[in-house]
């Protein structure tokens, strides 16, 4: 049987349909608001009091607008309302992104580690008391924490079933830090970093290439995880046979052949920024090195755009810093490989987030939530 709504949750839907509203118009009024949702102008005030109470809304100047009759004010999201946490646990880094309400970025920070020990959670425990003492500094309060992993995460649960980069196996990361936190796979948190913070395009797949290969998929402006949340291991997709044995137990997976730490090795580079400034230098084995991670690259995305006939790729993560190499090969390669390239041609983009993405993603996550189910007082 199905229960009446009580007034908890119509408010609590009323507020996130005027939140809403004012995100997708700012600069609107509380009468524009009316017009925006179909509630009744007091509905509205009422509304708006509860939000600016809880600190999610904020009044300012008049409604900018011609011709006569009062002007409304102006009503924004709270740049000192809650704010959401990212933390990105890569297999060389730990990093974390400080948002606000507009999904503006006010901290981000990155710190080089080697995350394949026993400690990694001792150590990320530590960085994120960190972020949350910035947050502190700054006098803003966090609404939530988001924490992206290399590795695939059942959605129910929260739980990292595999990340073979990082030596995980069935990781209760929430547990394991000893909080409440919304977990998830760092290639997804790129994905909706792009099509809420970069690039914007309704339907792509975001691939990310670093020590592993991760890719989030966007049909239609929604996430596409997979029935259980774990799709996009596009890394694990079985390129070359007769390749190497890939961390995952696998041969020729993709991110053995097309990886960051594959391209490092044939170009003899040291680090992405050394294998940049070869580049530059048009060094012979350093562009050989790219352009041979292209041609598997491309191998791997035309199974995928063959499969969901996807328009768009976007380059992210040191793909990113790589493209103006990586472009042309890998064009070539998904030309050739893709059924409808000859009159749908792939559009293959930067990502303007870059290395930032997973972790924007995952702070970004939380103001999502924040704004879907806002907790608001009564008056």
């Amino acid at each position: 049987m199905i229960e009446p709504a009580g007034q908890h949750t119509v408010r609590r839907h009323n507020s996130a349909l005027v939140l809403r509203a004012i995100a997708d118009g700012p600069g609107v009024s509380r009468a524009g608001l009316a017009a925006a949702t179909g509630l009744t102008k007091a509905t509205v005030s009422t509304v708006v009091d509860r939000l600016i109470a809880a600190d999610l809304v904020a009044e300012g100047e008049p409604e900018r607008r011609n011709g006569p009759g009062r002007r409304g004010t102006v009503v924004s999201l709270s740049p000192t309302g809650p704010h959401g946490l990212g933390i990105e646990v890569g297999v060389d880094y730990l990093a974390y992104c400080l948002v606000d309400l507009t999904g503006e970025v006010r901290a981000e920070q990155v710190r080089l580690a080697d995350n394949r020990t026993p400690e990694v959670f001792e150590r990320a425990g530590e960085f994120l008391r960190a972020a949350m003492k910035e947050a502190e500094a700054l006098g803003v309060p966090v609404g939530g924490v988001g924490i992206a992993v290399p590795g695939l995460v059942e959605s129910s649960t929260g739980v990292v079933r595999l990340a073979p980069n990082l030596g995980w196996r069935d990781v209760d990361l929430a547990a394991e830090l000893g909080g409440t936190f919304s977990v998830g796979n760092e290639a997804n948190f790129a994905a909706l970093a792009e099509l809420w913070h970069g690039t914007g395009l309704p339907d792509f797949v975001h691939v990310s290439g670093e020590i592993g290969i991760g890719a989030g998929l966007v049909l239609g402006r929604s996430l596409f995880e997979g029935v259980r949340g774990l799709g996009g291991e596009i890394g694990h997709l079985p390129v070359n046979p007769q390749g190497p044995r890939c961390s995952c137990g696998a041969h020729g997976c993709l991110e053995r052949m097309a990886g960051q730490e594959e391209i490092l090795r044939l170009s003899g580079a040291d680090s992405v920024d050394d294998l940049v400034r070869l580049l530059e230098d048009g060094a012979p084995v350093a562009v050989s090195a790219v352009r041979e991670a292209a041609r598997w690259l491309g191998i791997g995305l035309s199974t995928v755009v063959n499969l969901v006939d996807v328009p768009a790729v976007v380059l992210g993560g040191t793909y990113a810093r790589l493209e103006p190499w990586l472009r042309e090969p890998l064009l070539a390669e998904l030309e050739q490989r893709v059924a409808s390239s000859a009159w749908s041609p792939i559009h293959l983009v930067r990502s303007p987030l870059g290395t930032g993405a997973a972790v924007r993603g995952a702070a970004a996550s939380i103001i999502r939530d924040i704004l879907a189910a806002p907790d608001v007082p009564r008056m």
